[in-house]
């Protein structure tokens, strides 16, 4: 049986290091995906995307759409090596990569619950927790999901709950301000709201 174990991260790098200890342990790059904000263009200015002679990113340009998303993830270069500009709807601009990017791009084509809820819910997460992890990514953080071996849960879950964020503290936290649930027809964060939201929980993104 094959369930779905996922953790917010405040910091791409912890989510990154995340990635990694996960392909280390066996589990295969196609199984595995990651979604990070990027409405501070963190993504660009590192100049991780590709760019035509005109110095503009193409796949920022079809990012409504996924283009870019993963494409070239395979062989051996691991996860990370696909990651791609996409929009999802209430997250704003993300980099992504892997199957749960892929499954919200088609989700936000008609699922009422959105896009990134939908693909969560579709791979077994409960509505509450898909709500706060997309709302996590909207805030600034990044998510990580892994499609794994029952059998495996434990030994893997351990793996990913290293510098991971406690959903039901952040929750409450939430909630305690005011917040209810995910919508994905809420305007995105810009990169001043992100960069508050990542001092107050998490610190700079590296």
């Amino acid at each position: 049986m094959t369930v779905t174990i996922s953790r917010l991260y405040d910091n791409y790098n912890n989510a990154q290091q995340a990635v990694q200890r996960l392909e280390a342990a066996g589990v295969p790059h196609s199984d595995i995906s990651i979604v990070a904000n990027n409405s501070d263009s963190w993504f660009n200015t590192d100049k991780k995307v590709d760019r035509d002679r005109d110095g503009v990113d193409d796949r920022a340009e079809g990012a409504g759409t996924g283009a870019g998303i993963g494409a070239g993830v395979g062989g051996t270069a691991g996860l990370l090596a696909g990651l791609g500009l996409l929009a999802i709807p209430g997250l704003g601009p993300v980099v992504a990569a892997g199957w749960l990017a892929a499954t919200a791009v088609g989700a936000a084509a008609g699922a009422a619950t959105g896009g990134i809820v939908g693909a969560l819910t579709e791979a077994g997460i409960s509505r509450e927790d898909a709500d706060t992890y997309a709302e996590g990514v909207r805030r600034g953080g990044t998510l990580v999901s892994a499609r794994v071996a029952d059998a495996d849960r434990s030994r893997l879950d351990s793996i990913l709950n290293e510098s991971s964020v406690n959903l039901r503290d952040r929750s409450a936290s939430w909630q305690k301000a005011g917040w209810k649930s995910f919508d994905p027809a809420s305007k995105p964060y810009g990169a001043e709201q992100v960069r508050k939201e990542r001092q107050l929980y998490g610190g700079s993104l590296r």
